[in-house]
């Protein structure tokens, strides 16, 4: 009997052994099998993110093409632009003039209105 004890606390040993390797080995599968489940995820996350930036592209690139059509139109109301200035320029002069007319014509308005009240004897 004494030389079955020994074989029986190896086969023990063994048996122990084995279940620890076996946990582990399934601790690693599984830890493995979360690793790989994380990078299908990120995978899926960078597909989609790619997806969208490419939609992004083509939005700037449309506003590109907005951006340019209306530098072209706008090229074409400078030369109104200027006018418009011209104009406004013109006009300032022209009320400043004005100004001094009514000046002058309500001075001569005085002086016609005081010759009627005292007209020369």
């Amino acid at each position: 009997m004494a030389g079955k004890e020994p074989e029986s606390r190896q086969d023990e040993l063994a048996e122990s052994l084995n279940d620890l390797f076996s946990s582990v080995s399934t601790t690693v599968k599984s830890e493995l099998q979360g690793t790989n489940n994380l990078l299908e995820l990120l995978e899926k996350m960078n597909l989609r993110v790619a997806e969208e930036y490419n939609g992004f592209g083509d939005v700037a690139s449309g506003l590109r093409v907005y951006v340019e059509q209306l530098r072209s139109k706008s090229g074409s109301f400078d030369e109104y632009v200027q006018q418009i200035d011209a104009i406004e320029q013109q006009v300032t002069e022209f009320e400043a003039v004005v100004s001094v007319l009514d000046r002058h014509v309500s001075l001569l308005e005085s002086k016609v209105q005081s010759a009627y009240q005292n007209p020369p004897s």
